[in-house]
Protein backbone atom coordinates (compact mmCIF):
# COMPACT_ATOMS: atom_id res chain seq x y z
CA UNK A 1 0.00 0.00 0.00
CA UNK A 2 2.85 2.36 0.78
CA UNK A 3 4.30 1.79 -2.67
CA UNK A 4 0.91 2.41 -4.26
CA UNK A 5 0.43 5.61 -2.27
CA UNK A 6 3.92 6.85 -3.21
CA UNK A 7 3.21 6.12 -6.86
CA UNK A 8 -0.05 8.09 -6.79
CA UNK A 9 1.63 10.94 -4.96
CA UNK A 10 4.45 11.08 -7.51
CA UNK A 11 2.00 11.21 -10.41
CA UNK A 12 -0.11 13.84 -8.67
CA UNK A 13 2.95 15.99 -7.89
CA UNK A 14 4.30 15.78 -11.45
CA UNK A 15 0.89 16.58 -12.93
CA UNK A 16 0.33 19.51 -10.55
CA UNK A 17 3.84 20.86 -11.21
CA UNK A 18 3.52 20.77 -15.00
CA UNK A 19 -0.04 22.10 -15.09
CA UNK A 20 0.81 24.86 -12.61
CA UNK A 21 3.93 25.86 -14.56
CA UNK A 22 2.07 26.07 -17.88
CA UNK A 23 -0.86 27.97 -16.40
CA UNK A 24 1.52 30.40 -14.67
CA UNK A 25 3.34 31.10 -17.94
CA UNK A 26 0.04 31.63 -19.78
CA UNK A 27 -1.27 33.94 -17.06
CA UNK A 28 1.92 36.00 -17.12
CA UNK A 29 1.84 36.17 -20.93
CA UNK A 30 -1.83 37.20 -20.89
CA UNK A 31 -1.20 39.89 -18.29
CA UNK A 32 1.77 41.23 -20.26
CA UNK A 33 -0.38 41.30 -23.40
CA UNK A 34 -3.02 43.40 -21.63
CA UNK A 35 -0.27 45.77 -20.49
CA UNK A 36 1.32 46.12 -23.93
CA UNK A 37 -1.85 46.25 -26.04
CA UNK A 38 -3.85 49.43 -25.41
CA UNK A 39 -7.59 48.88 -25.07
CA UNK A 40 -9.97 50.73 -27.41
CA UNK A 41 -10.52 54.38 -26.42
CA UNK A 42 -14.30 54.26 -26.22
CA UNK A 43 -14.61 57.67 -24.60
CA UNK A 44 -12.67 59.42 -27.39
CA UNK A 45 -14.78 57.65 -30.02
CA UNK A 46 -17.96 58.70 -28.22
CA UNK A 47 -16.72 62.32 -28.14
CA UNK A 48 -16.06 62.23 -31.90
CA UNK A 49 -19.51 60.75 -32.57
CA UNK A 50 -21.09 63.40 -30.32
CA UNK A 51 -19.33 66.13 -32.33
CA UNK A 52 -20.70 64.69 -35.57
CA UNK A 53 -24.18 64.48 -34.05
CA UNK A 54 -23.99 68.11 -32.90
CA UNK A 55 -22.94 69.26 -36.39
CA UNK A 56 -25.79 67.38 -38.09
CA UNK A 57 -28.31 68.48 -35.44
CA UNK A 58 -27.38 72.16 -36.03
CA UNK A 59 -27.60 71.66 -39.78
CA UNK A 60 -31.07 70.14 -39.54
CA UNK A 61 -32.27 72.90 -37.22
CA UNK A 62 -31.23 75.56 -39.77
CA UNK A 63 -32.89 73.90 -42.78
CA UNK A 64 -36.62 73.93 -43.21
CA UNK A 65 -36.60 71.31 -45.99
CA UNK A 66 -36.00 68.12 -43.98
CA UNK A 67 -36.87 65.66 -46.76
CA UNK A 68 -33.73 66.65 -48.65
CA UNK A 69 -31.44 65.01 -46.11
CA UNK A 70 -33.61 61.95 -45.44
CA UNK A 71 -31.76 58.80 -46.61
CA UNK A 72 -32.90 55.23 -46.01
CA UNK A 73 -34.86 53.92 -43.06
CA UNK A 74 -32.24 54.57 -40.36
CA UNK A 75 -30.60 57.83 -41.48
CA UNK A 76 -32.14 61.29 -41.65
CA UNK A 77 -34.99 63.18 -40.03
CA UNK A 78 -37.90 60.91 -39.18
CA UNK A 79 -41.23 61.36 -37.47
CA UNK A 80 -40.34 58.73 -34.83
CA UNK A 81 -37.31 57.20 -33.16
CA UNK A 82 -35.72 54.07 -34.56
CA UNK A 83 -37.32 50.83 -33.46
CA UNK A 84 -35.44 48.13 -31.60
CA UNK A 85 -34.08 47.37 -28.14
CA UNK A 86 -32.25 50.13 -26.36
CA UNK A 87 -28.47 49.63 -25.89
CA UNK A 88 -27.99 50.88 -22.34
CA UNK A 89 -24.20 51.33 -22.25
CA UNK A 90 -23.86 53.15 -25.61
CA UNK A 91 -26.82 55.37 -24.63
CA UNK A 92 -25.13 56.37 -21.36
CA UNK A 93 -21.83 56.92 -23.16
CA UNK A 94 -23.33 59.19 -25.86
CA UNK A 95 -25.31 61.27 -23.37
CA UNK A 96 -22.16 61.72 -21.26
CA UNK A 97 -20.17 62.78 -24.35
CA UNK A 98 -22.88 65.31 -25.33
CA UNK A 99 -22.88 66.67 -21.80
CA UNK A 100 -19.09 67.08 -21.87
CA UNK A 101 -19.37 69.05 -25.13
CA UNK A 102 -22.06 71.32 -23.65
CA UNK A 103 -24.99 70.02 -25.70
CA UNK A 104 -28.45 69.83 -24.12
CA UNK A 105 -29.77 66.93 -26.23
CA UNK A 106 -30.59 63.52 -24.79
CA UNK A 107 -30.29 60.60 -27.16
CA UNK A 108 -31.05 56.91 -27.19
CA UNK A 109 -29.06 54.22 -28.99
CA UNK A 110 -31.04 51.30 -30.35
CA UNK A 111 -30.35 48.17 -32.39
CA UNK A 112 -33.09 48.22 -35.06
CA UNK A 113 -33.93 44.89 -36.72
CA UNK A 114 -32.17 44.63 -40.08
CA UNK A 115 -29.80 47.56 -39.44
CA UNK A 116 -26.06 46.79 -39.83
CA UNK A 117 -25.15 49.22 -37.02
CA UNK A 118 -26.60 50.83 -33.91
CA UNK A 119 -28.69 53.95 -34.53
CA UNK A 120 -28.67 57.17 -32.50
CA UNK A 121 -32.10 58.77 -32.15
CA UNK A 122 -32.46 62.35 -30.83
CA UNK A 123 -35.71 64.30 -30.45
CA UNK A 124 -35.43 67.79 -31.91
CA UNK A 125 -37.17 70.87 -30.55
CA UNK A 126 -40.00 70.72 -33.09
CA UNK A 127 -40.86 67.09 -32.29
CA UNK A 128 -38.98 65.55 -35.13
CA UNK A 129 -36.38 62.77 -34.62
CA UNK A 130 -32.87 62.86 -35.97
CA UNK A 131 -31.52 59.40 -36.81
CA UNK A 132 -27.84 58.76 -37.55
CA UNK A 133 -25.61 55.64 -37.42
CA UNK A 134 -23.22 55.16 -34.55
CA UNK A 135 -19.73 54.96 -36.03
CA UNK A 136 -18.30 52.49 -33.50
CA UNK A 137 -19.67 49.18 -32.17
CA UNK A 138 -20.02 49.35 -28.40
CA UNK A 139 -17.84 47.05 -26.25
CA UNK A 140 -19.26 43.54 -25.71
CA UNK A 141 -21.07 42.96 -22.46
CA UNK A 142 -19.59 39.45 -21.94
CA UNK A 143 -15.86 40.28 -22.16
CA UNK A 144 -15.20 39.07 -18.57
CA UNK A 145 -17.12 35.84 -19.09
CA UNK A 146 -15.30 35.22 -22.38
CA UNK A 147 -11.91 35.61 -20.69
CA UNK A 148 -12.94 33.31 -17.83
CA UNK A 149 -14.26 30.73 -20.29
CA UNK A 150 -11.05 30.89 -22.30
CA UNK A 151 -8.97 30.34 -19.16
CA UNK A 152 -11.20 27.45 -18.03
CA UNK A 153 -11.00 25.68 -21.39
CA UNK A 154 -7.24 26.21 -21.49
CA UNK A 155 -6.80 24.89 -17.93
CA UNK A 156 -8.93 21.80 -18.61
CA UNK A 157 -7.16 21.05 -21.87
CA UNK A 158 -3.72 21.51 -20.29
CA UNK A 159 -4.63 19.27 -17.36
CA UNK A 160 -5.91 16.51 -19.66
CA UNK A 161 -2.76 16.62 -21.79
CA UNK A 162 -0.49 16.65 -18.73
CA UNK A 163 -2.31 13.73 -17.08
CA UNK A 164 -1.85 11.67 -20.24
CA UNK A 165 1.81 12.69 -20.58
CA UNK A 166 2.65 12.02 -16.93
CA UNK A 167 0.95 8.62 -17.01
CA UNK A 168 2.96 7.78 -20.11
CA UNK A 169 6.22 8.97 -18.53
CA UNK A 170 5.63 7.18 -15.21
CA UNK A 171 4.39 3.91 -16.70
CA UNK A 172 7.76 2.20 -16.03
CA UNK A 173 7.44 3.19 -12.38
CA UNK A 174 3.88 1.85 -12.33
CA UNK A 175 5.20 -1.37 -13.82
CA UNK A 176 7.73 -1.65 -11.00
CA UNK A 177 4.94 -0.98 -8.49
CA UNK A 178 2.77 -3.76 -9.90
CA UNK A 179 5.77 -6.06 -10.02
CA UNK A 180 6.60 -5.56 -6.36
CA UNK A 181 2.97 -6.12 -5.41
CA UNK A 182 2.92 -9.39 -7.41
CA UNK A 183 5.88 -10.94 -5.59
CA UNK A 184 4.62 -13.82 -3.49
CA UNK A 185 5.84 -14.99 -0.09
CA UNK A 186 8.29 -17.36 -1.79
CA UNK A 187 9.92 -14.48 -3.66
CA UNK A 188 8.91 -15.88 -7.05
CA UNK A 189 7.92 -13.45 -9.79
CA UNK A 190 6.14 -14.43 -12.98
CA UNK A 191 7.87 -13.12 -16.15
CA UNK A 192 6.49 -9.78 -17.31
CA UNK A 193 5.30 -9.39 -20.92
CA UNK A 194 7.80 -7.24 -22.81
CA UNK A 195 5.30 -5.20 -24.82
CA UNK A 196 3.98 -1.67 -25.03
CA UNK A 197 5.93 1.59 -25.40
CA UNK A 198 9.73 1.52 -25.58
CA UNK A 199 10.19 2.62 -21.98
CA UNK A 200 7.77 -0.02 -20.66
CA UNK A 201 9.45 -2.76 -22.69
CA UNK A 202 12.85 -1.70 -21.36
CA UNK A 203 11.58 -1.70 -17.77
CA UNK A 204 9.94 -5.13 -18.18
CA UNK A 205 13.12 -6.53 -19.72
CA UNK A 206 15.20 -5.19 -16.82
CA UNK A 207 12.79 -6.60 -14.22
CA UNK A 208 12.78 -10.02 -15.90
CA UNK A 209 16.58 -10.04 -15.99
CA UNK A 210 16.76 -9.02 -12.34
CA UNK A 211 14.24 -11.71 -11.37
CA UNK A 212 16.19 -14.36 -13.28
CA UNK A 213 19.48 -13.43 -11.64
CA UNK A 214 17.96 -13.28 -8.17
CA UNK A 215 16.38 -16.69 -8.65
CA UNK A 216 19.69 -18.16 -9.79
CA UNK A 217 21.48 -16.60 -6.80
CA UNK A 218 18.89 -17.95 -4.34
CA UNK A 219 19.01 -21.43 -5.85
CA UNK A 220 22.79 -21.37 -5.69
CA UNK A 221 22.68 -20.34 -2.03
CA UNK A 222 20.15 -23.06 -1.23
CA UNK A 223 22.25 -25.71 -2.96
CA UNK A 224 25.36 -24.48 -1.12
CA UNK A 225 23.68 -24.64 2.31
CA UNK A 226 22.18 -28.06 1.59
CA UNK A 227 25.49 -29.45 0.33
CA UNK A 228 27.39 -28.02 3.28
CA UNK A 229 24.89 -29.47 5.79
CA UNK A 230 24.98 -32.83 4.09
CA UNK A 231 28.77 -32.97 3.72
CA UNK A 232 29.27 -32.14 7.39
CA UNK A 233 27.76 -35.48 8.36
CA UNK A 234 30.74 -37.55 7.10
CA UNK A 235 33.54 -35.76 9.04
CA UNK A 236 31.32 -35.59 12.12
CA UNK A 237 30.82 -39.35 11.97
CA UNK A 238 34.60 -39.88 11.81
CA UNK A 239 35.08 -37.50 14.72
CA UNK A 240 32.55 -39.46 16.79
CA UNK A 241 34.50 -42.64 16.14
CA UNK A 242 37.76 -41.00 17.14
CA UNK A 243 36.15 -39.58 20.28
CA UNK A 244 35.68 -43.10 21.56
CA UNK A 245 39.44 -43.36 22.08
CA UNK A 246 39.63 -40.21 24.24
CA UNK A 247 39.45 -39.95 28.00
CA UNK A 248 35.96 -39.94 29.45
CA UNK A 249 35.93 -36.25 30.46
CA UNK A 250 37.38 -35.08 27.18
CA UNK A 251 35.11 -37.44 25.25
CA UNK A 252 31.99 -35.83 26.78
CA UNK A 253 33.14 -32.38 25.67
CA UNK A 254 33.81 -33.63 22.14
CA UNK A 255 30.44 -35.37 21.95
CA UNK A 256 28.66 -32.21 23.16
CA UNK A 257 30.37 -30.13 20.45
CA UNK A 258 29.56 -32.72 17.82
CA UNK A 259 25.93 -32.77 18.93
CA UNK A 260 25.77 -29.03 18.48
CA UNK A 261 27.32 -29.29 15.01
CA UNK A 262 24.79 -31.98 14.18
CA UNK A 263 21.93 -29.71 15.26
CA UNK A 264 23.30 -26.90 13.13
CA UNK A 265 23.59 -29.12 10.05
CA UNK A 266 20.15 -30.60 10.61
CA UNK A 267 18.57 -27.16 11.09
CA UNK A 268 20.26 -25.82 7.96
CA UNK A 269 18.93 -28.71 5.89
CA UNK A 270 15.41 -28.21 7.31
CA UNK A 271 15.57 -24.48 6.50
CA UNK A 272 16.52 -25.26 2.90
CA UNK A 273 13.70 -27.78 2.63
CA UNK A 274 11.18 -25.19 3.82
CA UNK A 275 12.40 -22.69 1.24
CA UNK A 276 12.13 -25.09 -1.68
CA UNK A 277 9.04 -26.99 -0.57
CA UNK A 278 6.35 -26.56 -3.18
CA UNK A 279 3.57 -28.86 -2.05
CA UNK A 280 0.05 -27.50 -2.21
CA UNK A 281 -1.82 -26.29 0.84
CA UNK A 282 -4.99 -27.99 2.03
CA UNK A 283 -7.72 -26.97 4.51
CA UNK A 284 -6.80 -27.87 8.09
CA UNK A 285 -8.20 -27.18 11.54
CA UNK A 286 -5.70 -24.82 13.10
CA UNK A 287 -7.29 -25.09 16.55
CA UNK A 288 -6.91 -28.88 16.55
CA UNK A 289 -3.30 -28.64 15.40
CA UNK A 290 -2.42 -26.18 18.19
CA UNK A 291 -4.19 -28.36 20.74
CA UNK A 292 -2.17 -31.42 19.62
CA UNK A 293 1.09 -29.47 19.99
CA UNK A 294 0.36 -28.27 23.53
CA UNK A 295 -0.77 -31.75 24.59
CA UNK A 296 2.40 -33.37 23.22
CA UNK A 297 4.68 -30.84 24.92
CA UNK A 298 2.78 -31.21 28.17
CA UNK A 299 3.30 -34.96 28.10
CA UNK A 300 7.09 -34.53 27.93
CA UNK A 301 7.11 -32.19 30.91
CA UNK A 302 7.11 -28.73 29.27
CA UNK A 303 4.96 -25.97 30.72
CA UNK A 304 2.66 -25.25 27.80
CA UNK A 305 -1.09 -24.65 28.20
CA UNK A 306 -3.91 -23.85 25.76
CA UNK A 307 -5.78 -21.03 27.52
CA UNK A 308 -8.57 -20.46 24.98
CA UNK A 309 -9.46 -21.79 21.57
CA UNK A 310 -12.08 -21.20 18.87
CA UNK A 311 -12.59 -23.49 15.86
CA UNK A 312 -10.87 -22.08 12.75
CA UNK A 313 -9.87 -23.55 9.39
CA UNK A 314 -6.95 -22.29 7.32
CA UNK A 315 -5.07 -23.41 4.22
CA UNK A 316 -1.67 -24.91 4.97
CA UNK A 317 0.67 -27.86 4.95
CA UNK A 318 -0.10 -29.74 8.18
CA UNK A 319 3.31 -31.29 8.88
CA UNK A 320 5.41 -28.19 8.31
CA UNK A 321 2.91 -25.90 10.06
CA UNK A 322 2.81 -28.17 13.09
CA UNK A 323 6.61 -28.19 13.22
CA UNK A 324 6.70 -24.36 13.14
CA UNK A 325 4.13 -23.95 15.92
CA UNK A 326 5.91 -26.59 18.01
CA UNK A 327 9.20 -24.66 17.63
CA UNK A 328 7.55 -21.42 18.75
CA UNK A 329 5.83 -23.02 21.76
CA UNK A 330 9.08 -24.74 22.77
CA UNK A 331 10.90 -21.39 22.57
CA UNK A 332 8.28 -19.85 24.87
CA UNK A 333 8.39 -22.79 27.31
CA UNK A 334 12.20 -22.90 27.49
CA UNK A 335 13.34 -19.28 27.16
CA UNK A 336 10.19 -17.82 28.77
CA UNK A 337 9.67 -20.39 31.55
CA UNK A 338 6.11 -21.22 30.40
CA UNK A 339 3.94 -20.88 27.31
CA UNK A 340 0.31 -19.74 27.22
CA UNK A 341 -1.39 -20.30 23.86
CA UNK A 342 -4.63 -18.81 22.54
CA UNK A 343 -6.44 -19.37 19.22
CA UNK A 344 -8.94 -16.70 18.15
CA UNK A 345 -10.14 -14.76 15.11
CA UNK A 346 -9.90 -11.09 14.22
CA UNK A 347 -11.87 -10.11 11.14
CA UNK A 348 -11.01 -12.56 8.36
CA UNK A 349 -7.82 -13.79 10.04
CA UNK A 350 -7.11 -16.71 12.35
CA UNK A 351 -4.80 -15.63 15.18
CA UNK A 352 -2.51 -17.77 17.34
CA UNK A 353 -1.01 -15.95 20.35
CA UNK A 354 1.90 -17.55 22.21
CA UNK A 355 2.86 -15.66 25.39
CA UNK A 356 5.58 -16.37 27.94
CA UNK A 357 6.91 -14.86 31.19
CA UNK A 358 10.53 -14.57 30.17
CA UNK A 359 12.79 -11.53 29.86
CA UNK A 360 11.66 -10.76 26.32
CA UNK A 361 13.93 -9.52 23.53
CA UNK A 362 15.82 -6.21 23.56
CA UNK A 363 14.09 -3.77 21.22
CA UNK A 364 17.33 -3.02 19.36
CA UNK A 365 17.60 -6.73 18.43
CA UNK A 366 13.94 -7.26 17.52
CA UNK A 367 14.54 -6.60 13.80
CA UNK A 368 17.14 -9.41 13.62
CA UNK A 369 15.30 -12.25 15.33
CA UNK A 370 14.37 -13.98 12.04
CA UNK A 371 17.92 -13.97 10.69
CA UNK A 372 19.46 -17.45 10.32
CA UNK A 373 21.96 -18.43 13.05
CA UNK A 374 21.09 -15.32 15.07
CA UNK A 375 21.00 -15.86 18.83
CA UNK A 376 20.30 -13.32 21.52
CA UNK A 377 22.77 -15.11 23.82
CA UNK A 378 26.15 -13.52 23.12
CA UNK A 379 28.10 -16.70 23.84
CA UNK A 380 27.99 -19.92 21.85
CA UNK A 381 28.13 -21.91 25.08
CA UNK A 382 24.72 -20.66 26.16
CA UNK A 383 22.97 -22.87 28.72
CA UNK A 384 20.09 -23.57 26.30
CA UNK A 385 21.27 -25.53 23.27
CA UNK A 386 20.33 -24.45 19.79
CA UNK A 387 21.67 -23.40 16.41
CA UNK A 388 19.85 -20.08 16.12
CA UNK A 389 17.66 -21.36 13.30
CA UNK A 390 14.43 -22.13 15.15
CA UNK A 391 12.77 -18.77 14.57
CA UNK A 392 14.14 -18.52 11.02
CA UNK A 393 12.69 -21.93 10.14
CA UNK A 394 9.35 -21.15 11.84
CA UNK A 395 9.12 -17.81 10.06
CA UNK A 396 9.91 -19.44 6.70
CA UNK A 397 7.25 -22.11 7.24
CA UNK A 398 4.57 -19.63 8.29
CA UNK A 399 5.23 -17.29 5.36
CA UNK A 400 5.19 -20.22 2.92
CA UNK A 401 1.80 -21.19 4.36
CA UNK A 402 0.40 -17.75 3.62
CA UNK A 403 0.67 -16.41 7.19
CA UNK A 404 2.59 -13.81 9.13
CA UNK A 405 4.70 -13.99 12.30
CA UNK A 406 5.31 -10.98 14.52
CA UNK A 407 7.00 -10.66 17.91
CA UNK A 408 6.57 -7.98 20.56
CA UNK A 409 7.49 -7.47 24.19
CA UNK A 410 4.50 -7.40 26.53
CA UNK A 411 4.11 -4.33 28.78
CA UNK A 412 3.96 -6.51 31.92
CA UNK A 413 6.99 -8.55 30.87
CA UNK A 414 7.43 -11.52 28.62
CA UNK A 415 7.20 -12.02 24.87
CA UNK A 416 4.19 -12.41 22.57
CA UNK A 417 4.51 -14.40 19.35
CA UNK A 418 1.59 -13.62 17.05
CA UNK A 419 0.72 -15.84 14.10
CA UNK A 420 -1.98 -14.78 11.63
CA UNK A 421 -3.45 -16.75 8.71
CA UNK A 422 -6.31 -15.92 6.32
CA UNK A 423 -9.42 -17.89 7.22
CA UNK A 424 -10.38 -20.62 4.77
CA UNK A 425 -13.71 -21.23 6.54
CA UNK A 426 -15.27 -20.73 9.93
CA UNK A 427 -16.46 -24.20 11.02
CA UNK A 428 -19.32 -24.57 13.41
CA UNK A 429 -18.44 -26.17 16.76
CA UNK A 430 -19.72 -29.70 17.24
Amino acid sequence: MNTLHAMKTLRAKLTALLVGAILLVVLLATGLTFLLVSPPRFEAAEDATASQFALIADLVANRPDTTAIASGDFIGVKPAAADGPVAAKPTRGMNAALKRSGRPEQVIVTDPPGAPWPVISARLGDGRWLLMPMSMTPPPDNRGWALAGWMLIFAMGTTAVMVFAVRRLTEPLALLERTVAAIGPDGELAPLPEEGPTEVRAAARAVNLLSSRLKSAMESRIRLVAAAGHDLRTPMTRMRLRAEFLDENERETWIADLDELDRIADSAIRLVREEVEGSSRTPLRLDGLVEDVTDELGEIGMTAALASCVPVTVLGRPLSLKRAIRNLVINAATHGREATVRVTTIGDDAIVLIEDRGPGIPEELMARVFEPFFRIDPARNAPIPGAGLGLAIAHEIIVNNGGMLALRNLPAGGLEQRLSFPLAARPQPA
